[in-house]
């Protein structure tokens, strides 16, 4: 008689699961090219100099060392928030709703509670260990905060998991009730827009230590604005106040209500809204019925073949290129949850820096002019290196057999849509707002820099043969970065407006405009040879 089987251990199911889409995250979506010897084994192997960057980053929280422990644990909460808030907005579709695991998973004895329960605790681990690298100097600095107490860097642990937890939830949540409240049809482009939502919140409730320029660092609480109290950070400070500083009933309150909300929302999206998960993953994996798409088709088609586009788009692999790039930006939902939310932030900051304040000054209203011109400049930088990443980047192979030496003709195409569809709408937009807020066209010169700029800065995402559109596998790894790329794009645009506003203010802006053009021409026709002296790499 045969053996029965030994009955499987509780909870190994979950951490199955969990092994699973932490091995996806540390190794990528994609096979080709992979060595075992070289596959990382942790996330701080994988995240080794990301997370020693952010490292380095949060040790600027040490400026905050004089002030009371309520602010300097507003502008670790805040930073953190940004941080963790780009990351899971940036790989939360791609985690919760990728297809080809659906079509794996769905037929297993999995409950959709556990599913989700797994891809949440590793969204939570990666987010820890960023959130834990750029913490890291603030919490044993935090000691020497005035009135903070030994139990500090125990407290700030416990409240940086909280916000972590918070904001993945928040995340999460947002998507079940698309799921609760919309049909399929309306599901995609709803969740677009709640990611969006999630990632500019999450940017906005993170810019604490730029907002309390109106109120000093040294203030009491008592002195915090009204609208301070409405920001989650502000909650998880209070915690730490609460617990290990003055010990006020204002940061009483606050602590409670960033646990009593971080508790409801986790219980929330892990529990009744979990059942509409395994919804929405049927309805995403289900086959549509095709819908015409000929109005479409001929409104893109009569573009492109309508001046200017047809002298811009002689060549015919830019053309098809620029149709490719357009029709996914317009209709692929992963594209559409990887591009847009992680362009979204990037917007909000030159953003404030052009609303006026208390203490605006002339100066500083041409700096936050130039700021927005310069950080603009970076939007297709982002938007060309994300394009490269598909769920469909097997078919990227097609690009090898077709007769093209190498990869240029197809990053050039790619370029042109980005720069007509994404860029200049920008540029428009914030040319308006600068208009409306300060009603001086002459300050609009000051957005001359940053558009100077931007050929380089669109070219270099694809030196090396790097980003080409949609020939990669999807990796979560990347977005982990992305705050880092955030920080590191608002450091130049910081140098480049500097130096914008200094020449506007001291009578040599010309002189910069002549200079910055002969020095970008230089390195744009250089880049471009080297681009186009490309051939296709191995496939292997």
């Amino acid at each position: 008689m045969t053996a029965a089987a030994p009955p499987v251990p509780a909870g190994s199911t979950d951490k199955a699961l969990r092994r699973l889409f932490l091995t996806l995250f540390l190794r990528g979506r994609s096979a080709r090219g992979l060595r075992k010897s070289d596959v990382p084994q942790s996330v701080a192997a994988k995240l080794s100099w990301t997370l020693l960057a952010y490292l380095g980053v949060g040790c600027v929280a040490l400026a905050f060392l004089f002030a009371p422990v309520f602010r300097f644990s507003l502008y670790l909460h805040g930073t953190t928030m940004v941080l963790c808030g780009m990351f899971i907005a940036a790989s939360a579709g791609e985690v919760l709703f990728n297809k080809e695991e659906a079509e794996i998973l769905l037929h297993r004895p999995i409950t959709p509670q556990a599913l989700l329960r797994a891809k949440i605790i590793v969204l939570l681990q990666i987010s820890l260990w960023l959130a834990g690298a750029f913490n890291f100097a603030g919490t044993v600095g935090g000691l020497m905060a005035p009135g903070a107490s030994v139990l500090f860097p125990l407290v700030h642990a416990i409240s940086t998991v909280l916000e972590a937890l918070f904001c993945t939830s928040c995340v999460v949540l947002g998507y079940e009730l698309c799921l609760r409240f919309f049909g399929r049809e309306r599901l995609e482009g709803v969740m677009t827009t709640v990611q969006i939502l999630v990632a500019i919140c999450a940017v906005l409730a993170g810019q604490v230590p730029r907002l309390l320029g109106y109120v000093s660092l040294h203030d009491t609480m008592k002195a915090s604005p009204w609208w301070l109290d409405l920001l989650p950070p502000a909650w998880f400070a209070g915690f730490d106040d609460a617990l290990a500083g003055s010990g006020a009933g204002k940061s009483w309150v606050l602590g409670a209500i960033g646990v009593t909300l971080a508790a409801i929302i986790v219980s929330l999206a892990l529990g009744r809204m979990a059942r509409h998960y395994e919804t929405g993953l049927q309805m995403l994996g289900e086959a549509r019925a095709a819908r015409p798409q000929s109005a479409g088709r001929r409104w893109l088609d009569a573009i492109i073949h309508a001046p200017p586009f047809r002298w811009w788009l002689r060549n015919p692999v830019n053309r098809a290129s620029f149709l490719l790039t357009t029709s996914y930006l317009l209709r692929d939902r992963d594209v559409k949850l990887r591009v847009y939310p992680a362009i979204a932030p990037m917007l909000v900051m030159p953003f404030l820096f052009l609303l006026p304040g208390r203490h605006d000054e002339a100066g500083l209203a041409n700096f936050g002019v130039a700021f927005a011109g310069g950080y603009l400049g970076m939007a297709p930088l982002f938007a060309l290196n994300l394009l490269q990443y598909s769920q469909q980047w097997q078919a990227a192979d097609v690009f090898r057999v077709a007769p093209m030496p190498g990869p240029a003709p197809l990053c050039a195409g790619a370029r042109q849509a980005v720069t007509c569809f994404l860029t200049l709408p920008l540029v428009a937009v914030f040319a308006l707002i600068v208009w409306y807020l300060h009603r001086q066209t002459a300050q609009l010169a000051l957005f001359l820099p940053g558009l100077i700029i931007l050929p380089a800065f669109t070219l270099s995402a694809h030196l090396g043969g790097r980003a080409v559109p949609f020939s990669k596998a999807g990796e979560e790894a990347k977005s982990a970065r992305r705050g880092l790329d955030l920080l590191i794009v608002t450091l130049v645009s910081v140098g480049l407006s500097f130096l914008s506003a200094s020449a506007w203010e001291a009578g040599w802006f010309r002189w910069l405009l002549l200079g910055e053009i002969a020095v970008v021409s230089i390195v744009y026709l250089l880049m471009r040879r080297s681009l186009s002296s490309l051939r296709w790499p191995s496939a292997e």
